[in-house]
C-alpha cells in the first residue's frame, strides 16, 4: 500500500512539473522592461563613450563605460552608505570605484544606477512595473521599481530587501541545515538537499569577506524577464567548487515561466489556486519557512 501511494505521489509531482512548463514560451521579447523603451541593450551597455555616449548629460565619472561598457552615470553613488531593511540594521557602503573585482560593484552599484531614483536620477525609468499582474493582486497596478524614490519618503531604503556585505546568508538555527566553507561556499545538509530536489537552488549569492551575501543579482537575472531555462547542471557554489553530489534542481529540464526578472520558476500570476512557487523561491535562503524544514511532505505546487 505504501509503495503504491509513493508511486502515485511521484506521478502527481511529475505531472505538476510538466504542467508548469506549459505556456513557458514567451511571445514577447525576453528582455522585457530592459528593452528600455526600444533602446535595447544600449540602454545599459553603451558601445561607445560610456554614459556620455548614452544620452546622459555630462557624465562626471571619467571611468564611465570602462567596465562592461556601462552606460549609466554611477558617480553619485560612489561611497554612499545606504540603510536597508528591518529598521536600517543592514548597512551597505557602496564601492568608491566601478571595479569588476568588487561583487557589490556589479551586483548592486550598477543596478542602483538605474533603480535608485534618489541619488542616481539620470536613467530612463518611469518607476512602474512593466508586467501584467493578475486581477486578484490588488487595486494598484502602478507598482514602483525605484528603491530610493518608491512613492514613500525619498531616500527611504528601509522597506527594501537587504543587500551587501551585512546581508549574509546563514546556516543553522532557524536557517537551513547547511555549512559555510572557508571561502564562502554554501554546503547543504539533508533537509536543504531535499528542498533542492523539490525546487532547486537558482540564486547566485555573492561572496564578500568569505561569506555568502545577497546582491541584487542574487535574485534577479537582468537579461531574462519572463522565462528561465532549467537544466540538470551540476550543483556548484559561489567559489566554483562542487559542494553537492547531484544537480542544481530536481525539476524537469525545460523552460519555466517567471516574472520580475527572477532567476527561477516564479509565477504568482499563473492562476493556479494554492501554488507555492513564489514562496519556494524565497525559501532558497529562508529555510526555516520551508516545508522540508517543518516535517511537511508538500513539494512545489504549480
Amino acid at each position: 500500500m505504501k509503495r503504491t501511494l509513493s508511486i502515485a505521489i511521484m506521478f502527481l509531482a511529475t505531472a505538476g512539473v510538466a504542467m508548469a512548463q506549459i505556456g513557458a514560451a514567451p511571445t514577447t521579447d525576453v528582455l522585457g522592461a530592459h528593452l528600455n523603451y526600444g533602446r535595447g541593450c544600449t540602454g545599459c551597455h553603451a558601445p561607445h563613450s560610456g554614459a556620455n555616449g548614452n544620452g546622459v548629460a555630462s557624465a562626471t565619472d571619467a571611468t564611465s563605460g570602462n567596465v562592461a561598457l556601462w552606460g549609466e552615470d554611477v558617480k553619485a553613488l560612489y561611497g554612499q552608505t545606504l540603510l536597508f531593511g528591518d529598521g536600517g540594521e543592514f548597512s551597505e557602503t557602496l564601492p568608491s570605484t566601478l571595479a569588476q573585482t568588487l561583487p557589490d560593484a556589479g551586483g548592486i552599484l550598477v543596478c542602483l544606477s538605474c533603480h535608485d531614483g534618489n541619488l542616481a536620477k539620470g536613467a530612463m525609468m518611469q518607476n512602474a512595473v512593466f508586467e501584467t499582474l493578475p486581477a486578484t493582486y490588488g487595486t494598484k497596478n502602478v507598482i514602483p521599481t525605484l528603491l530610493g524614490n518608491d512613492l514613500t519618503g525619498t531616500g527611504n531604503y528601509l522597506n527594501d530587501h537587504p543587500v551587501g556585505s551585512n546581508a549574509t546568508i546563514g546556516c543553522g538555527g532557524y536557517s537551513w541545515d547547511c555549512t559555510i566553507s572557508a571561502t564562502g561556499a554554501i554546503q547543504p545538509g539533508p533537509l536543504m538537499s531535499q528542498f533542492i530536489n523539490n525546487y532547486g537552488f537558482f540564486v547566485k549569492p555573492g561572496v564578500m569577506n568569505n561569506q555568502p551575501v545577497v546582491l541584487c543579482t542574487t535574485c534577479h537575472n537582468q537579461h531574462l524577464m519572463n522565462v528561465v531555462k532549467v537544466t540538470k547542471k551540476a550543483f556548484t557554489y559561489t567559489d566554483g567548487t562542487k559542494a553537492l553530489s547531484g544537480t542544481q534542481t530536481g525539476l524537469a529540464t525545460g523552460y519555466y515561466s517567471t516574472m520580475f526578472f527572477i532567476r527561477a520558476p516564479y509565477n504568482p500570476a499563473s492562476g493556479t489556486t494554492g501554488t507555492n512557487q513564489a514562496a519556494q523561491f524565497c525559501r532558497q535562503c529562508h529555510g526555516g519557512e520551508a516545508n522540508e524544514f517543518n516535517n511537511s511532505s508538500a513539494v512545489t505546487i504549480w
